[in-house]
């Protein structure tokens, strides 16, 4: 190749290598990026890393990142505050080793950041990132359970 086209073959080479590279990551995979601390009423703590967030049909499900358990919150009441929503959560169930399980709720709240950009939580010095969530609540038996992480996947 002579060597006055070089520059533009290596740019060329450059741009394709680089829109590569955008399919390749609009293309991957969402990456299961939430934690979740489960504390029992006995004071046993467990944390979970890599759980996969989904909302499916205005259902929020929470994977374990085995794929071996899935947490459901089935309803919530939900309002907006702001730019955030926060939901009340009153029914859930446990999906594991082939069963399903009903959850009795005593309180909690979540927080979702529906937005591109970052937002404050009201009364607080944290921020949520975009499509972040923040959950935290206790069941009827005394176990805390405490989520944070972004929604991987929505679905309707």
């Amino acid at each position: 190749m002579p060597a006055d086209q070089r520059p533009l073959y290596h740019e060329s080479m450059r741009k394709a290598l680089l829109l590569g590279a955008l399919l390749a990551a609009a293309c991957a995979p969402a990456l299961a990026n939430g934690t979740a601390r489960i504390q029992q009423s006995d004071g046993t703590i467990k944390v979970y890393s890599n759980i996969h967030i989904a909302i499916v049909s205005r259902t929020l499900h929470v994977t374990s990142g085995d794929g071996k358990g899935t947490f459901v919150i089935n309803r919530a009441a939900c309002s907006m505050v702001g730019e955030l929503m926060r939901c009340l959560p009153d029914q859930a169930t446990l999906k594991q080793f082939g069963e399903t399980r009903e959850i009795t709720l005593r309180n909690g709240t979540i927080w979702y950041n529906r937005t591109q950009t970052n937002q404050q939580l009201p009364l607080s010095s944290m921020q949520l990132a975009p499509h972040g969530i923040l959950l935290s609540m206790t069941t009827q038996k005394g176990t805390y359970v405490s989520l944070d992480g972004t929604v991987d996947e929505i679905t309707k």
